[in-house]
């Protein structure tokens, strides 16, 4: 063989043309002798198909909860805050009891502070699926491992034995990795939790990033620029993963054009809603723009720490986090560990645009107004338009 045509084949070998399935660890086999306790809840993936998801109506249960969280709160023993931007800690409080109006307050809880976060729980997967019914349909992932236990098709399986797959730096950078859950679907998912059952001695964090901060962040003329736009999401390249690793497709692969800026049903704060795991492009500009946009978006979120919040985990853990308003994404920096985690994910509403949810007099909100409002602290010049147009000098020290 010709020396180019050698070293061609062998690039192929080594960097395959085919798309990877870039988050699910292929099934694992079985073995009598394996000490594992929790083997039950490994993936499989059933060679199924499920139903096209028929739109349907919803009504968020943070709108039922009493804003001053006084149920949930008064049972804690601690709660903390991770960021002021982002993320909560409660202590204290068995999910396994939680009342209904406890319930509806956690819905807020997670949609005003993006994650949130309880230590040590002792609800088993069929009592956290209980649980995320109550916040809406459960959704059945198309592609995903379900655990090997039959009737828990609505569960999400994370499992990892190894870094291989995730971590191959020729298919796919880390920024790739931040996603909002099926964020294609026509009505993704709202108040997602996941707990982990078994962890790493070290790494395998979870990072989730804030929307509304990042909606904060910009200057009035882009966010009216951004309110303007749809984006399209799909999960064709997903789907396409999921076969070139010899994994069925339960449900043929959608694509959904949404707003680039949600507001959500109950906060009525606006948060960008685009993630580098399934935003494709912005429709109706030019590709030049649209890909310019998008990339500065995609860096916002994985690079601006101040928007995040992160996660070291312990055996049985569980994060509630809010889909509609932050991106996330776990670290892969654990070797050869385990770690294996369990998803219940209702879906919510179809995202609302500034345009649609003021079109009956309400007032959608930016976040950071709103505190600074409270807290008497007059907003910065370069949040509003300036009334003569001409933008004032301004320095900078360190």
């Amino acid at each position: 063989m010709a020396p180019v045509a050698t070293e061609l084949a062998e690039t192929q070998t080594r960097f395959p043309s085919k798309p990877e399935h870039p988050y699910y660890q292929l099934p694992v086999e079985d073995d009598p002798q394996d000490p594992y306790p929790y083997k039950q809840y490994r993936p499989r993936y059933p060679d199924l198909k499920w139903p096209k998801i028929e739109p349907f109506d919803i009504e968020d249960r943070g709108l039922r909860a009493d804003l001053a969280k006084k149920n949930l709160f008064s049972a804690a023993s601690k709660v903390i805050t991770l960021n002021p931007t982002i993320g909560t800690e409660v202590h204290g409080v068995d999910l396994r009891t939680l009342t209904d109006a406890q319930k509806d307050e956690l819905a807020l809880l997670v949609a005003e502070r993006g994650v949130v976060f309880f230590r040590n729980q002792d609800l088993n997967i069929r009592e956290q699926l209980e649980l995320a019914r109550y916040y809406g349909p459960l959704h059945k992932h198309p592609t995903s491992g379900v655990p090997r236990e039959e009737g828990l098709e609505e569960v999400h399986v994370v499992y990892s034995e190894n870094n291989r797959r995730v971590r191959d730096p020729s298919q796919f950078s880390k920024l790739q990795l931040w996603h909002s859950d099926v964020s294609y679907e026509r009505q993704p998912p709202s108040t997602t939790s996941l707990k982990v059952i078994t962890g790493p001695e070290y790494g395998g964090d979870t990072l989730w990033s804030s929307g509304y901060a990042l909606y904060s962040s910009f200057s009035r003329g882009f966010q009216v620029y951004l309110e303007g736009l749809s984006a399209l999401h799909s999960a064709v390249a997903q789907a396409d993963g999921a076969r070139a690793s010899g994994l069925p497709v339960r449900r043929e692969p959608v694509e959904t054009i949404h707003p680039v800026v949600r507001v959500h049903p109950v906060t009525g704060w606006k948060s960008i809603y685009v993630n580098p795991g399934f935003t494709r492009r912005i429709v109706g500009v030019p590709k030049a723009e649209s890909d310019t946009i998008l990339q500065f978006l995609f860096e916002q979120i994985a690079h601006n720490v101040d928007f995040h919040a992160r996660i070291k985990w312990g055996h049985n853990d569980i994060a509630f986090w809010d889909n509609r308003i932050v991106t996330h994404t776990a670290t892969y920096d654990y070797g050869q560990a385990t770690r294996h985690a369990l998803r219940a994910t209702p879906q919510g509403e179809r995202p609302i645009s500034v345009e649609e949810y003021e079109k009956d007099g309400k007032v959608a909100k930016d976040r950071q107004l709103e505190i600074w409002k409270a807290e008497g602290v007059e907003a910065p010049e370069w949040k509003s338009a300036p009334s003569d147009g001409v933008q004032k000098p301004r320095g900078y020290n360190d």
